[in-house]
């Protein structure tokens, strides 16, 4: 395994070095995050990734939807060694990194994910990313650990919106001005000077693309949906 010194880390690494050297966004959550938090963090990895790396852990759940949004524009950082895979599900997708995007670790070879091995993946995480957005998190969970390197770090942290009985941790930064809301995704992108080419796309490739948001998305009149295909406004 190749290792090199990035920041105050000491980084083994199979990949794409360059994706280091662009600006980054980290996006982390929940391991059983809602179908909403889910299809919502894809859509957002996917845009922002004309623009930025897109930075997470490789767990189930939230970081596995931000790794394919953004893929191959992505970096992992893993909480265990470069030779080993976990969870199984996603050992498909971890390899394709390694050939194709970027999975970084602190570990030598053999080392197995322990509790605080996680933590120290979401220190490296926050650390290397211009700030961080949480999709869905309750309020003890390892994702909130985020938001207090976050916190110790400097960096802005950003959260979706949910409804109540959801997301305790992310609505608690929310309602104390801890994080800010994002309210629309395409004014999100905007901001940060991402912008959209795609005017018209078949409604096949649309739903592949955005999933049942497309309907949320007609609703909201930023789409229009006609003869099999989908127009968007703006």
């Amino acid at each position: 395994m190749e290792k090199i010194k990035y920041l105050d880390f000491e980084l083994f690494y199979k990949g794409d070095l360059s994706l280091l050297q662009k600006p980054k966004i980290a996006i982390v959550g929940s391991r059983k995050a809602t179908k909403y938090s889910r299809d919502m963090t894809k859509l957002l990895a996917k845009k922002l990734s004309s623009k930025f790396t897109i930075v997470s852990g490789g767990a189930l759940g939230i970081d596995t939807h931000a790794h394919q949004g953004a893929y191959p524009n992505t970096i992992m950082v893993s909480p265990f060694s470069l030779d080993i895979f976990y969870p199984k599900t996603n050992e498909n997708l971890i390899k394709d990194m390694q050939k194709n995007a970027l999975v970084i670790s602190e570990y030598e070879k053999k080392y197995l994910p322990r509790k605080y091995s996680f933590v120290q993946r979401n220190r490296i995480i926050v650390a290397i990313s211009d700030f961080l957005i949480i999709a869905e998190a309750e309020k003890n969970s390892g994702s909130m650990r985020s938001f207090e390197w976050a916190q110790q770090y400097g960096k802005k942290v950003f959260v979706l919106p949910h409804r109540i009985n959801e997301s305790s941790g992310t609505r608690y930064l929310a309602a104390t001005n801890q994080a800010e809301v994002i309210w629309d995704i395409d004014e999100f992108c905007d901001n940060l000077g991402v912008k959209s080419d795609e005017k018209i796309l078949t409604l096949n490739d649309a739903l592949k693309k955005y999933g049942s948001i497309l309907y949320e998305m007609e609703l909201e009149g930023k789409v229009e949906i006609k003869n099999g295909k989908v127009y968007f406004n703006g």
